[in-house]
């Protein structure tokens, strides 16, 4: 979201971490910027029994866990690494100094910002008041449209193993499979080598 080079010479670190290494917890204060070089960061509760909630899940080049530090807030939720991941971390005075000398890469934080707040929204009413095949292929498509802006036809690969997109969409597992399968039946997404393309 914001260049590398801007970032590093505002004074952002690279930290790497190992899959499953945490980055912050909940209730941790916001102290830094983060953006990810390379990996996918999800950011997640457990509830009292340890079931997991995925509230979202970050790829290269994006940013996560902004909210809490304009807010002045901690963190809802934890973030931790899925895979080897390497990110920038900008310390909160030096983001709010690029921002002021930046006002056109604070329009695009601004922008992303809202683009969340949009999918909580639309992930919150899925959740709420829709059958699990429809809340899945909603998913897939928001993804492919809105993340990684991908219209030709099955030339999108979900990226979300199926627990995630169960953990992300309060389903169980073995009913994101069933819906997965029968989507395929309907000429909705195609599988390949385990991997769901739509």
């Amino acid at each position: 979201m914001i260049h590398k080079e801007l970032l590093i010479q505002f004074g952002a670190l690279e930290k790497d971490y190992q899959k499953n290494d945490r980055i912050f917890s909940e209730q941790d204060y916001a102290r830094y910027y983060y953006q990810i070089l390379n990996g996918v960061v999800k950011m997640n509760n457990y509830n009292e029994d340890g079931k997991e909630f995925i509230q979202g899940i970050f790829y290269k080049d994006q940013s996560f866990g902004e909210p809490p530090l304009f807010a002045d807030i901690t963190y809802p939720a934890n973030a931790e690494a899925i895979t080897d991941t390497t990110i920038l971390a900008l310390p909160k005075e030096a983001l709010l100094e690029l921002l002021y000398k930046n006002p056109d890469i604070h329009l695009n934080v601004t922008k992303a910002l809202a683009n969340r707040l949009y999918y909580k929204a639309i992930i919150a009413t899925e959740i709420s008041s829709h059958e699990p095949e429809h809340r899945v292929l909603r998913f897939i498509d928001y993804l492919k449209h809105e993340v990684h802006k991908t219209p030709e036809k099955f030339a999108f690969q979900v990226e979300h193993t199926r627990q995630q997109i169960a953990d992300l969409l309060g389903l169980r597992v073995e009913t994101v499979i069933r819906v997965i399968k029968n989507l395929e039946k309907k000429n909705e997404v195609r599988i390949l080598k385990r991997k769901v393309y739509r």
